[in-house]
């Protein structure tokens, strides 16, 4: 009888063991709660009657853990992740042997000082890397996710394409007195944005003066700010010329307001960057670098300027201004120079047996030859489930059924408790028969 109570005791210690491990986890991202599995003990032999046993107590059969969904708690850091569904985050201790991981539910993770995603124990987030320009992964061989802080070489401005309205009632100018310093020499002007080969950026200035002495024709002029100050900047073949002797071009429309011709059908190239009397200064600019200008778009229609389009193609180094997560996983940056760039996709793993995963500490598991091999996928493909940013989730702790469990175990203690004492007590009486 008093192994009987013994093993009972033991039993009730390792399930109120179990349910305050649960109630310590309760606040723990990605906790699995774990339920005390326990199985009669049943001995028998040729010299006793199975009619007549009592049994031989209680042993432990196995701490299962449960894996089951926790609830969400909504945060403001993109970089928390979850998993809805079945699947599992692979981290690895190690950046240069991504193949030994191991498996969380725990999406709390944050940039390190090489901008590597990482959890808080500093284990490197695993994913796969993608093509830049389309998002397609390259390869399911899963590597660390880093997010570059930098994206993107500098490029010289060397195409503009602009889309423009000039009023039909616009006031009558004179080209031969255009001065881009005198605003009352032209009609309105529009200032955007170009770059040298070293991404140092430079204010390109347009200027639009309606011709009095043609119909429905308009001048533009061209400048360029500099480190020194606004110059000219020459159109090469242009067919306007103003009074300092600097080139533009002409645009005439049609009597609906549509383009008829355009620097007298030529195309509207500047000069050469760097280059000639009126150079302009622009810093490490190609000297063999025109840049072209499209206007094929420009009309005149009754109504008030308007700049409907400007396109151009130069860009600067973009640095890191935010970062965000797709339902497929993908890491999509944005960059100060307008960039945004699928940097990767992260990785899920699951597997056959979760009830056979080993317990790793730190809400982590790793596979074993009862749980089957680590399966590699994707979110929002076949059984992973979906990933969802911002969200991060909580443990699967039903508090209220902990505290039941709680009583109930503690109750079992005592009963066993009980047990053995009446044992002892009837021991005790036993020997004291004279």
């Amino acid at each position: 009888m008093s192994y009987v109570a013994l093993s009972g005791l033991s039993a009730a210690q390792l399930d109120l063991n179990t349910t305050s491990n649960n109630i310590a986890n309760a606040n723990t991202f990605g906790f699995k709660e774990s339920r005390a599995e326990f199985g009669d003990v049943y001995s028998s032999s040729v010299f006793t009657n199975a009619k007549t046993t009592p049994g031989g107590g209680v042993q432990p059969s196995k701490v299962a853990q449960q894996f089951h969904e926790g609830s969400s708690v909504y945060t403001n850091n993109p970089m928390d992740l979850r998993i809805g569904g079945t699947g599992f985050f692979a981290v690895s201790k190690d950046r240069m042997v991504p193949q030994q991981n191991e498996m969380t539910r725990n999406g709390a993770f944050h940039l390190n000082k090489d901008n590597y995603m990482v959890t808080s124990n500093e284990e490197f987030l695993l994913g796969y890397q993608v093509n830049k320009d389309t998002g397609d992964v390259l390869s399911y061989e899963p590597s660390p996710l880093q997010v570059p802080p930098e994206f993107g070489k500098p490029k010289q401005t060397a195409n503009v394409d602009v889309g423009v309205n000039l009023p039909a009632n616009g006031d009558l100018k004179d080209p031969a007195l255009f001065d881009f310093n005198d605003k009352e020499t032209y009609n309105r002007s529009t200032s955007s944005t170009i770059y040298d080969s070293m991404g140092q950026s430079y204010k390109l200035s347009t200027y639009y003066l309606k011709d009095m002495t043609q119909p429905n024709t308009w001048q533009t002029y061209y400048t360029v700010t500099d480190k020194v100050g606004e110059k000219p900047l020459n159109v090469t073949g242009g067919d306007a010329q103003n009074a300092t002797g600097h080139m533009g071009h002409t645009m005439k429309f049609n009597t609906d307001g549509t383009l008829s011709s355009i620097n007298s059908g030529n195309n509207i190239v500047t000069e050469q960057l760097g280059v000639g009397p009126n150079a302009i200064d622009l810093n490490g600019a190609d000297p063999t670098q025109l840049m072209s200008f499209k206007l094929d778009g420009a009309t005149q229609f009754a109504a008030p300027f308007e700049l409907t389009k400007f396109d151009e193609d130069g860009a600067t180094t973009g640095f890191l201004t935010k970062l965000d997560f797709d339902e497929n996983g993908s890491i999509l940056g944005t960059y100060s120079n307008g960039e945004n760039v699928t940097l990767g996709r992260v990785a899920l793993v699951r597997v056959a047996n979760e009830q056979g995963l080993d317990k790793k500490g730190g809400t982590q598991w790793d596979s074993t030859q009862f749980s089957g091999e680590k399966i590699w996928g994707e979110s929002n493909k076949g059984s992973y489930g979906t990933i969802s940013n911002g969200t991060l989730e909580q443990s699967n702790i039903d508090m209220t059924q902990e505290l039941v469990d709680l009583i109930s175990a503690q109750r079992n203690f005592q009963a066993n408790s009980r047990s053995l004492e009446v044992h002892n007590q009837t021991q005790q009486t036993i020997l004291q028969i004279r």
